[in-house]
């Protein structure tokens, strides 16, 4: 497998991606009306110009991609999309781990929604935990989920050298 930065040029296959992904999605929540199955590629064109993101390619294949932005001393996460045939390999996981790798914020946060379950279950086995729940008027709830990333004195973080 092989991350590399996502880029603009990268757009028309992300956006085919998501919409695989995210089918799934649309099927437990009973409304293909979510903003990863409408959105168009001139939005997901300006999308990528304004955040960053990784890719994971298997033999030239577009299996993966994650985009995020750092606000504030916080890695806000967005789109985690992975090909519905390479679920469950450890891609998703990967990504995760690179974005949270390649940031200076001292948190990151992502979300997901509250009948998501198997999305949950993986953002806690990587070390997030609910934040917050906020309730969308349908019976469902965005869940928010934060995890601690460098802190002061993690031996991870690179040292001042005098």
């Amino acid at each position: 497998m092989v991350i590399a930065p996502i880029t603009e040029a990268d757009a028309g296959e992300v956006l085919t991606l998501q919409r695989a992904a995210f089918v799934s999605e649309a099927q437990i929540y009973g409304s293909a009306d979510m903003p990863p199955l409408t959105q168009t590629l001139a939005e997901v064109e300006a999308e990528l110009r304004s955040s960053t993101g990784l890719t994971a390619r298997i033999d030239g294949r577009l299996v993966g991609a994650i985009r995020y932005r750092e606000d504030d001393g916080v890695l806000l996460i967005g789109r985690i999309a992975i090909a519905p045939d390479t679920q469950g390999e450890g891609i998703g996981r990967t990504l995760l781990a690179e974005a949270e790798r390649s940031s200076t914020a001292r948190v990151a946060e992502l979300f997901t929604g509250s009948l998501s379950e198997a999305n949950i279950r993986l953002y806690e086995a990587c070390g997030y935990e609910e934040a917050e729940r906020v309730p969308q008027g349908d019976g469902t709830d965005q869940v928010f989920l934060r995890k601690p990333l460098h802190q002061v004195g993690d031996p991870s973080e690179p040292r001042a050298s005098g």
